[in-house]
């Protein structure tokens, strides 16, 4: 008999002695996972046991944290960044349900992670044992799959099972969970073999044909480049489609930083009269949902309605609440460059000189606008000078993290990668809290790269006891938080339906660095414009968790054209 502890690599068809944690993290890491994210508990102690033992040859990484809805939020930047699934590991009842939240935000964004769940025991069920609860009808409706593992002996296949789901597009995550009597029990099973390359999904040739067409016939059009172009590992494809049509871009989400700021076809600082002027808008890799009108484009300046085209991952994804154009679903580089290939054979060249001028000049004029608040010397501070600091210290591999409202809008307004992959940021379901175990993981992922969380007060007021946990796990974090003392996103919006507002404001001036003081990182208050590039450099020379506590002017608000709703 083959034997091997968790991190072995034995055969697909040798046995596998060991208790549930050992036979979950051996499948786990032939899915590519390295770190496991938890709050500890008992009901899960194998899975930390087979993490922790000396002498395996590709150990997993296992980081605590202060709370389940942190160790969620880290596999999903985990996954988001590493494109491998994330990796959460939640005790029974109180641990599954506090991370409930943050899958559900994965499932949203669709991002691949395995949240792994400890289960009263099998033998003691429906008796009032500690935290007994049947967690997979709770999980299902934001999952793609959830189950209980019965018996350790199934515990293997099961695992294998949801990561494949996990990781077959349309992403999304996947919820397991195993009775505490069964992972404890030790068994020899042989394990699934490792995960087959998987065959992408080809689209239809006359999709294809047909968007090209469309394009063809545009005399104003746009290409919008979202999230899932990134996931997909479609960059390449997507600059190669941008580039050789001379299509003007604008990027949203993870699709940020895939043309480099100041590419003369990156319009998304003109985004506003881009989608409101074009006549044919492609989006690709990214929902049809508020963040894009709800794929509603043209109209503005007394344009007609634009024809709207939708690539997707997969054919779920394609939107069935717009009149579409066109659309094309499959594997994103194969529909990116067919679009590209059948493109190039319709042979029709058509001048968008002038629409290009227009977007250019749309871009020049909104970066002439935006230089005056970033270099605002008002006092309090307006809350764009942060980042008019900020960016001139950004390193081009940079991973810039918004965890907020207000002050995170003004970051999607002015902060452009200049790489894809170094963005992060709640998604279309907006969890707030969700930044410190995002930083987290980006440090574990990218421990060369610089690792910013921009905070606002209501964000950092959830989630800045993990800094104990940056602290503990020595990951160095830069922290800036907006400190304007309200709800801001709430706040503006309720004086201008009532004239008054109500429960949207927060104590103000609080010291948020000295909380981060006191968990063992560092930190200082600014309330200056020029303190603000000075305490920017400590932190970013520290080399500890350092939360830059910026107080903003409460009474500047982000000037929003959606609400969400």
């Amino acid at each position: 008999m083959t034997t091997a502890g968790p991190a072995g690599s034995p055969a697909a068809d040798a046995p596998v002695e060991g208790h549930g944690g050992d036979l979950a993290l051996a499948v786990a890491r032939a899915h590519g996972i390295t770190t496991l994210w938890t709050l500890s508990g008992a009901h899960v102690f194998p899975l930390y046991d087979a993490a922790a033992r000396e002498g395996t040859p590709t150990p997993t990484r296992n980081v605590d944290v202060r709370h389940e809805q942190s160790a969620v939020f880290a596999a999903e930047a985990t996954a988001k960044l590493t494109r491998s699934p994330g990796l959460a590991v939640l005790t029974a009842g109180p641990g599954v349900t506090n991370g409930i939240s943050a899958v559900a935000q994965a499932s949203y964004s669709g991002v691949p992670l395995l949240a792994l769940g400890g289960r009263a025991p099998a033998y003691r069920w429906g008796t009032g044992s500690l935290q007994e609860l049947d967690h997979p009808p709770l999980l299902a409706p934001v999952t793609k799959y959830a189950a209980t593992a019965r018996k350790v002996t199934e515990l293997p296949g099961v695992v294998d099972e949801a990561l494949r789901i996990a990781t077959t597009p349309h992403r999304g995550p996947v919820f397991v969970d195993v009775p505490m009597d069964e992972l404890f029990s030790r068994v020899s099973v042989e394990l699934p073999p490792p995960p087959p390359r998987r065959r992408p999904l080809e689209p239809d040739p006359d999709d294809l044909a047909e968007i090209a067409e469309v394009v063809a016939d545009a005399e104003r059009p746009v290409l919008v480049l979202g999230s899932d172009v990134w996931a997909d590992g479609a960059e390449g494809a997507a600059v190669r489609l941008a580039e050789e049509t001379r299509l003007p871009v604008v990027t949203n989400g993870m699709g940020r930083g895939l043309l480099p700021p100041g590419h003369p076809l990156l319009v998304t600082r003109a985004r506003s009269t881009a989608l409101g002027r074009a006549d044919v808008v492609v989006v690709v890799g990214t929902p049809l949902d508020f963040r894009l009108g709800y794929g509603v484009f043209g109209g503005k300046d007394g344009a007609p309605p634009a024809r709207v085209v939708h690539l997707a991952d997969s054919p779920s994804q394609v939107s069935s609440h717009v009149t579409l154009a066109a659309a094309a679903a499959g594997d994103l580089t194969l529909v990116l460059d067919g679009v590209l290939s059948a493109w190039t054979d319709q042979l029709r060249r058509p001048d968008w000189s002038s629409w290009k001028e227009t977007l250019r000049d749309a871009v020049a004029a909104a970066v002439d606008r935006d230089s005056a608040l970033l270099s605002a010397d008002a006092h309090p501070l307006h809350p764009a000078r942060v980042y008019g600091e900020l960016l001139p210290l950004l390193g081009d591999d940079a991973v810039v993290i918004g965890d907020g409202g207000d002050f995170v809008s003004w970051a999607g307004k002015l902060v452009e990668p200049a790489r894809p992959g170094g963005w992060l940021d709640p998604g279309p379901y907006g969890c707030l809290g969700a930044g410190v175990g995002a930083a987290a993981a980006a440090r574990v992922a990218r421990p060369a790269s610089q690792v910013v969380l921009l905070l606002g007060d209501g964000a950092a007021g959830m989630s800045l006891m993990d800094v104990d946990t940056l602290v503990r796990h020595r990951l160095p974090v830069v922290m800036v938080v907006g400190n304007n003392g309200a709800w801001g996103l709430e706040k503006h919006p309720m004086r201008m339906l009532y004239g008054y507002d109500v429960a949207a404001d927060l104590r103000a001036e609080t010291r948020y660095d000295g909380v981060v003081q006191a968990l063992g990182g560092a930190g200082e208050t600014v309330s200056r414009p020029d303190e603000l590039g000075p305490a920017l450099r400590r932190a970013f020379e520290s080399g500890v968790p350092y939360l830059v506590n910026v107080l903003t002017d409460p009474a500047v608000a982000y000037p929003r054209s959606t609400t969400g709703v």
